[in-house]
């Protein structure tokens, strides 16, 4: 018989039992995009205290276990760091042929007259290995037994921002994430006090292209996998410091007071991102004593600080490249280092001047640093632009540059399994297309996370019905030739 008294009505079901199928879907769609599923075989799910990675175990064993990425950002040109042309060099000042440049992309340069400009440095044969090298670049020269270069890299994106957002998140999209945000969301991070994505922007003092935060944003992954912006000017990270007043123990009971709170909304709505909020304000807290502690160099000696050209309390390149030491040696899985002013429309003969002597010395020291201290075997070092520069001038005389260019660069690749002393792929004789083992942004991406122990092709998270990845949809694959 039926009983009025114990029916439930459609409103009073949902609001006894809506909580509970909700927390089931977000556990179901967690499981389901990897987020979960180390927690019951490793103790080391999202919202455990150590995060294992969404990648565990590994799909193969790994060659590194951290990335420096060095981004000269603007686009530096192939032409006069590690591509010789001795062709170019005697077609200067002549017209470029039309057959080459016919139906390309070109960006500022577009409709003009096109004329070949030289490389603005001589090249120079390094080691055993014989790997030719700008002057403009004598130092990382003289180490060029250690890394490879890849000489055919090509992009998508002709302007900068889209390029930028192509070669961090392997799509000219905005709202993805980050490669940074890949990596230490597949492979947690060993730094207990500290981050496991950082941050680091540099420049010389002229107008650089701007770098939003979005590309280091970890978008539809958990937030806590974004990368986090040190300075190494002034406070390193906003408010790490207490306000006056405001002793640690105080300190400690309001982050007590406040995971309390977010634990029992979390009960109440089983919202994976109050987790991550819970675990960034436990972060906070230690990194008000660990991040002080790594920006103080007065540890490092004389000739370390020397060996970099680092200034402490000052953004330059040098400085940061020895920080990204630092933070790699305490278990920061990915430093992402944005070094800015490469983008040389005219005047490249001066600024080439100016920029390369402390990228050189700094790159150079941070491959020595790392080595002497046993880091670089595991440690991958990517040292690269969006884009390169046409083989074509743009301007005149002293004021003469190079427009972006996306069909044929240069990048490179040292330490943690990659192959030193070799060069990887080649341009035409004019530098303008790659014609020879091509290397496309997305095989750059899936050589990273292959040699992270990674295989791109199965580290997919399912996105708005897709399975989303670093290296998108279209065929990608490691560079197995620069590979030991």
């Amino acid at each position: 018989m039926f009983d009025p008294t114990a029916s439930i009505h459609r409103r009073t079901f949902l609001g006894r039992f809506g909580l509970s199928l909700g927390g089931a879907a977000v556990a179901g769609l967690l499981a389901r995009d990897g987020m979960a599923a180390t927690a019951s075989s490793t103790g080391g799910g999202l919202d455990s205290d150590q995060f294992l990675g969404a990648i565990h175990p590994l799909h193969h064993s790994p060659k590194a276990k951290a990335v420096i990425f060095l981004c000269l950002a603007g686009g530096p040109s192939h032409l006069e760091t590690f591509d010789p042309k001795p062709m170019l060099a005697r077609l200067d000042g002549q017209e470029m042929p039309a057959s080459v440049t016919a139906g390309q992309p070109i960006a500022q340069l577009q409709g003009k007259k096109l004329v070949c400009l030289g490389p603005r440095a001589t090249f120079s044969q390094h080691k055993e290995c014989g790997t030719s090298v700008s002057d403009f670049f004598p130092m990382i020269g003289s180490m060029a037994d250690r890394y490879a270069i890849v000489r055919s890299m090509v992009t998508d994106q002709i302007n900068h921002d889209p390029a930028h957002t192509f070669m961090n998140c392997g799509t000219a999209l905005s709202g993805r994430p980050s490669m940074g945000a890949w990596v230490t969301y597949g492979l947690g991070s060993q730094a207990e006090n500290l981050p496991g994505f950082v941050v680091m922007t540099s420049k010389l003092g002229r107008n650089p292209q701007p770098i939003a935060s979005r590309q280091w944003h970890s978008a539809f992954l958990p937030g806590q996998f974004q990368g986090v912006e040190f300075s190494t000017s002034g406070s390193p990270v906003h408010y790490v410091n207490n306000v006056p007043g405001v002793s640690s123990s105080h300190q400690r009971d309001l982050i007590d007071t406040v995971t309390a709170l977010e634990q029992h909304r979390l009960a109440s709505v089983a919202d994976p991102e109050i987790v991550t909020r819970i675990k960034q304000y436990e972060l906070a807290f230690r990194m008000q004593t660990s991040v002080p502690q790594l920006a103080d160099l007065s540890s490092e000696t004389p000739e370390t600080l020397a060996l970099y050209g680092a200034e402490p309390g000052k953004a330059t390149v040098g400085t940061n490249c020895l920080m990204a030491r630092r933070l790699v040696e305490r278990g920061v899985r990915f430093v992402h280092l944005y070094h800015s002013e490469w983008d040389h429309h005219g005047g490249i003969d001066k600024y080439m001047r100016e920029i390369c002597p402390p990228t050189d010395r700094a790159a150079t020291a941070l491959l020595t640093d790392l080595e002497r201290r046993g880091l670089l075997s595991e440690t991958l070092v990517i040292i690269g632009g969006e884009f390169g520069r046409t083989p074509m001038g743009q301007g005149q005389g002293a004021e003469i540059g190079r427009d972006h260019h996306i069909k044929g660069f240069s990048m490179l690749l040292a330490g943690g399994g990659i192959r030193g002393g070799i060069s990887h792929g080649a341009t035409d004789d004019f530098g303008y297309h790659a014609v020879q083992d091509i290397v496309h942004v997305r095989d750059l991406h899936a050589t990273m996370l292959h040699l992270l122990g990674i295989d791109h092709a199965k580290f997919t998270v399912a996105h708005q019905g897709l399975d989303s990845k670093l290296t998108g949809v279209e065929p990608a694959k490691p560079v197995k030739a620069i590979l030991r």
